[in-house]
C-alpha cells in the first residue's frame, strides 16, 4: 500500500464506532507473518536445493509439516526440510520471527525483544543467538589494499554462569591488575579503507604473534599493507609472513603518519563499545556473535527483518538494503 492511501485508510478509521473497531482489531489480530516468513525460507532453500546431510541433489516431495514443504533424498533417504541443518532448525513460532528480527534490528535488549515478539524472556535470549549464529557469518573473504589493525580489550565476563573459577564481581566491576592481563580479553579488529572488516576475540591477555598469524594470515590479500601501531607484534609477523607494514608510533603523538593512520579502527572499537554498553554486560563466550551483530550494522544500513531472515539462513548474496 502507497504512503497516500495508508494514511487516508488512517483518517477513515477516526469514523469507526466501537463495533467495527473491534471487528477491525480481530481481523488484523488474525494476520501473522507465517506466510512471508515461510516465502523467505523456501526461496532460499531453491537457489541451492540439496540434501543437508549428504549434499545430495536427486530429491522428492515429501508432504507438509509446520507449514513448511519436506523433501527425501534419493540418495541416502532421509528426509528434511529447508531449515534443516540452518542455524534455525527446529526453532518454534515462524509467525513471530520477524517481530523478533525487527527488534534485533533496532538492538533491543532481551527483555525487550520478548516484549516486541510476545515470548518469554528466556525465548528471546535463545532466538537472539540463534539468529546471530548464522548472521555474525556475514564476513568479507579478505582485506585488500590500506588496511588498519588494532586490538581493544573487555574485561573478562562469565555472566550467566553458575560455577565461577573466582570471586564475583559486583555489577560491571574492574580488573584486579594493572595494565593488559589475563582477567582482560583481546578483540582484534582489522578493516580496510573500503569499509570491510574482520574481528576475532583471540583470547585472553595481551595480543600475541601466534594469535595474530592465526587471525589474519589468510585473509590480507597479496597487495595489502598494514597498518599498525607500535606493538611489535605486528612488526613480526609481518616480516614473518612477507606483508607491507606501516607502523605509527602513537607513544610519540604521532596519529598520522603520510596516508596511514588507525583512526578508522580505533573509531569502529569506540562505537562498538558505546552500542554494547547498552546491553549492561555480555558473556564473553557470546563476544562472536555481538561483533557480527554490530559488523551487520556497520556493513548494511537499516537491515529489514527480511534480510536479517535471510542472512540467519546463509544467505548473504542479496540486494543491498538501503
Amino acid at each position: 500500500m502507497i504512503a497516500e492511501d495508508f494514511k487516508e485508510l488512517l483518517s477513515s478509521l477516526c469514523g469507526l464506532n466501537h463495533h467495527q473497531r473491534n471487528v477491525a482489531k480481530a481481523a488484523l489480530d488474525r494476520q501473522t507473518d507465517l506466510p512471508e516468513v515461510i516465502e523467505v525460507v523456501e526461496t532460499r532453500f531453491e537457489l541451492k536445493p540439496a540434501c543437508p546431510h549428504c549434499a545430495g541433489i536427486l530429491l522428492s516431495r515429501y508432504g507438509f509439516a509446520s507449514g513448511l514443504q519436506r523433501y527425501r533424498c534419493q540418495s541416502c533417504r532421509k528426509t528434511f526440510n529447508a531449515l534443516t541443518g540452518s542455524p534455525l532448525a527446529r526453532l518454534r513460532h515462524k509467525p513471530k520471527w520477524l517481530g523478533y528480527l525487527a527488534a534485533l534490528a533496532e538492538s533491543k535488549t532481551v527483555r525487550e525483544s520478548a516484549a516486541e515478539a510476545g515470548v518469554h524472556r528466556n525465548t528471546s535470549f535463545r532466538w537472539r543467538h540463534r539468529f546471530l549464529d548464522g548472521i555474525s557469518l556475514d564476513r568479507p573473504g579478505a582485506l585488500e589494499g590500506i588496511t588498519e589493525a588494532d586490538e581493544t580489550y573487555l574485561l573478562e565476563s562469565d555472566k550467566g554462569k553458575r560455577n565461577l573459577s573466582r570471586q564475583p564481581r559486583k555489577r560491571g566491576g574492574s580488573a584486579q591488575k594493572r595494565g593488559i592481563s589475563n582477567e582482560l580479553v583481546c578483540i582484534l579488529v582489522a578493516r580496510d579503507r573500503s569499509g570491510h572488516t574482520l574481528d576475532f576475540v583471540t583470547g585472553n591477555g595481551q595480543l600475541t604473534r601466534t594469535r595474530l598469524s592465526e587471525a589474519l594470515k589468510r585473509l590480507l590479500a597479496t597487495d595489502a599493507l598494514l597498518v599498525s601501531d607500535g606493538n611489535p607484534t605486528y612488526s613480526a609477523f609481518c616480516r614473518t609472513e612477507g606483508i607491507s607494514h606501516e607502523a605509527v608510533n602513537l607513544s610519540q603523538h604521532q596519529r598520522v603518519k603520510g596516508a596511514y593512520h588507525i583512526q578508522n579502527v580505533n573509531a569502529y572499537h569506540s562505537r562498538f563499545k558505546l552500542w554494547l554498553d547498552h546491553f549492561h554486560g555480555v558473556a564473553t563466550d557470546y563476544l562472536p556473535h555481538y561483533l557480527g551483530w554490530r559488523r551487520v550494522f556497520e556493513q548494511h544500513h537499516n537491515p529489514t527483518p527480511q534480510w536479517l531472515l535471510n542472512a540467519a539462513l546463509g544467505n548473504f548474496q542479496q540486494s543491498t538494503v538501503t
